[in-house]
């Protein structure tokens, strides 16, 4: 088993930067896809961004492309996601989750991830 927990999170005005963290303990030998997710309330949870476990490969949502950026550092078995020229409608519950059946291609998809984090909540005021 991977257990997640996220950090830094908080309130932050728009056009404002934040950078979340991600610490995994437990099952971290083996290779694993990392993801952020984002829930607003009311809405669905969505994907944010996603590395392979060499951080050679990285996908973002379109509506994060050229302003956030995920990079990990496995030495620490962190992943990390700095958020810069927030927007209101960034304004969420981040959660890290990882992939642990996928180390190469990380993946858009909710449930491709097994593992999640409890949850950072950001939030951008306008």
């Amino acid at each position: 088993q991977v257990q997640l927990v996220e950090s830094g999170g908080g309130l932050v005005q728009a056009g404002g930067s934040l950078r979340l963290s991600c610490a995994a303990s437990g099952r971290t030998s083996s290779p694993y896809a990392m993801g952020w997710f984002r829930q607003a309330p009311g809405k669905e949870r969505e994907f944010v961004a996603a590395i392979s476990w060499s951080g050679l490969r990285t996908i973002y949502a379109d509506f994060v492309k050229g302003r956030f950026t995920i990079s990990r550092d496995n030495a620490k078995n962190s992943v990390y996601l700095q958020m810069n020229s927030l927007k209101s409608e960034d304004t969420a519950v981040y959660y890290c989750a990882a992939d642990t059946f996928a180390s190469l291609l990380p993946s858009r998809t909710i449930s491709a991830y097994e593992y999640w984090g409890q949850g950072t909540q950001v939030t951008v005021s306008s």
